[in-house]
């Protein structure tokens, strides 16, 4: 996955590992070989026990424009069986994205639109170089942003996504800070340099027991208050029951 002409790159430094989206000259537009690429590296370095943080970004000036046009030629003559197809393949990444046991990371220089957005959006945090752009055109092309509204829905208010999703208009990573789009916004200069000291971070975190509270709050979507809580109660016990709890417990009251 080190070979520049493919459409995902990915390294692992440390305990941070990097998905890169690989096509500059097509804005790292989505298609087949880069959303199955980017599955297949989170995959790879989740199963990678020294990898504590995933940072997906993109190669060239934009993170990611959406859907190219080859991809949007390709839905305009497909059957509904090949659309469903399609669609199914990138609701596939979001849902995987969820699935990994460590955090991924969106770190966004230039554009996030549509799928792009959605991509973004997808990961667990945002951080935005001060010039990044997020926005969800679809509706200027007769399109609806289906799949990337639920996760829309889940990061701001109901107002402020309808506002997004049919108004189609591109907003700044500061606006997008203050919407709840984006986690933290570094200067364009020093973004690299803000990125790598972020997810730096979480290489003194414990894997098991960010794994158990992110699988945790993603389970929650949708339950009562009491049910919540009886599921958290479930996620203590065996959070008490692994070995780095136990280890990190020892090592914590013997140099108390």
């Amino acid at each position: 996955m080190t070979d520049e002409n493919k459409a995902v790159l990915c390294s692992v430094k440390g305990s941070v590992a990097q998905i890169t989206l690989n096509r500059p000259e097509k804005r790292n537009a989505l298609n087949d070989s880069l959303i199955a690429g980017v599955k297949d590296a989170l995959i790879e370095v989740n199963a990678t026990e020294a990898v504590r943080a995933i940072v997906i970004t993109g190669a060239g000036q934009d993170f990611c424009s959406g859907a190219d046009l080859s991809a949007l030629q390709k839905m305009s003559e497909a059957s509904v069986s090949e659309n469903v197809d399609d669609a199914r393949s990138l609701m596939e990444l979001f849902v995987l994205i969820r699935q990994i046991g460590v955090p991924v990371i969106a770190a966004v220089r230039g554009r996030a639109l549509a799928g792009g957005a959605g991509l973004a959006l997808a990961c667990d945090i945002v951080l935005a170089s001060t010039s990044a752009r997020f926005g969800y055109p679809e509706v200027k092309i007769g399109f609806v942003p289906a799949m990337v509204m639920a996760i829309l829905c889940r990061n701001v208010s109901e107002k402020r996504a309808f506002e997004l999703i049919t108004r189609g208009n591109e907003i700044g990573a500061n606006e997008a800070q203050q919407f709840g789009l984006v986690n933290k916004v570094f200067d364009d200069e020093r973004f690299a340099e803000g990125v790598d000291s972020y997810v730096g971070g979480f290489s003194a975190t414990s894997r098991s027991a960010v794994a158990l509270t992110k699988s945790l709050l993603y389970q929650m979507d949708g339950m009562s208050f009491t049910e919540a809580l009886e599921t958290g109660v479930d996620v203590n016990v065996i959070a008490r029951l692994t070995e780095d709890c136990q280890n990190r417990i020892t090592g914590f009251l013997n140099k108390g």
